[in-house]
């Protein structure tokens, strides 16, 4: 267990934030008890987040930012303080969504995890491991934060049809999910394409990739196999991925189309109609 009176804040960027959040509320002469009672959280939350043994949320920091004035200071912390909790093969590729202008992916047997509800990201962590899994779902919604800032990425997902109609969790987590993906068909910087069965063979064969574009660096390619991550700049692979990228735009169903069908699917697949 970390002793507050030891926490060194440059540990990590959650003992950072423990350190803040700690010197913040004694600055302005509040208890635990007292802070969480204005935040509606427990006196023992509010330890444990200052004692490093809690991750925070995005709203906990929201809250605490307005009890205390602090102009925003732990909300911009908290982005930090989840990246850092991703695995460490991971952590690159969270960085790479922060900075991209553009993120095309490529998927045949998830949804991206930047597309996932709270329910579906659960399931997908708790297949073989439920430690820790309320924090380690936090922390993978916490990357889609990035579509919440002022200039967000425009982000292009083609999926294999088979992300439908393979259950992740239960019927009600997959109506969910799906239903989800329908409401991007309002934002236009987010965009799903499905790529039927009936494409056939097609150029994403050899699996699932995402590539992302930024304003004055060189693209890159994102493959990923068990437990390990593989970002690549190599300029002959890239233009490899944007060709096969293009090609499978061109195979999968128009945005349009591709809402119908996941409307169809949810509706007759998990009985519950979208109004």
């Amino acid at each position: 267990m970390t002793n507050i009176n030891v926490l060194d804040p440059g540990a990590s960027p959650l003992d950072y934030y423990g350190y803040e959040l700690r010197r913040l509320r004694e600055t302005a002469g509040l208890t635990q008890r007292q802070l969480g009672e204005i935040v509606n959280y427990t006196a023992s939350l509010v330890g444990q987040v200052e004692t490093a043994r809690k991750l925070p949320t995005a709203e906990f920091s929201e809250r605490v930012d307005a009890a205390l004035g602090t102009g925003g200071t732990l909300s911009r912390l908290v982005a930090l303080v989840m990246r850092s909790q991703l695995p460490a093969w991971f952590q690159q590729v969270a960085e790479l969504e922060t900075r991209a202008v553009r993120i095309h992916t490529f998927h045949t047997h998830l949804v991206h995890g930047l597309l996932q509800t709270r329910a579906y990201a659960s399931a997908v962590l708790g297949a073989l491991d439920e430690t820790d899994l309320e924090d380690r779902t936090a922390v993978r919604l916490a990357r889609q934060r990035i579509f919440e800032k002022s200039e967000p990425p425009v982000f292009w997902a083609v999926v294999g049809e088979a992300v439908l109609h393979h259950q992740i969790g239960d019927g009600t987590t997959m109506r969910e999910q799906l239903a989800h993906l329908l409401t991007f068909a309002r934002n236009p910087s987010i965009n799903v394409q499905v790529l039927p069965f009936s494409a056939g063979a097609h150029a994403g064969l050899q699996g699932s990739f995402d590539l992302f574009h930024f304003a004055n660096d060189p693209d890159i390619l994102y493959t990923e196999g068990y437990g390990t991550g593989h970002p690549t700049a190599n300029p002959d692979t890239v233009k490899d991925c944007l060709l096969r990228y293009d090609h499978l735009q061109a195979a999968a169903l128009s945005v349009k189309d591709s809402a119908e069908l996941i409307r169809r699917v949810m509706e007759d697949r998990y009985g519950e109609q979208l109004a």
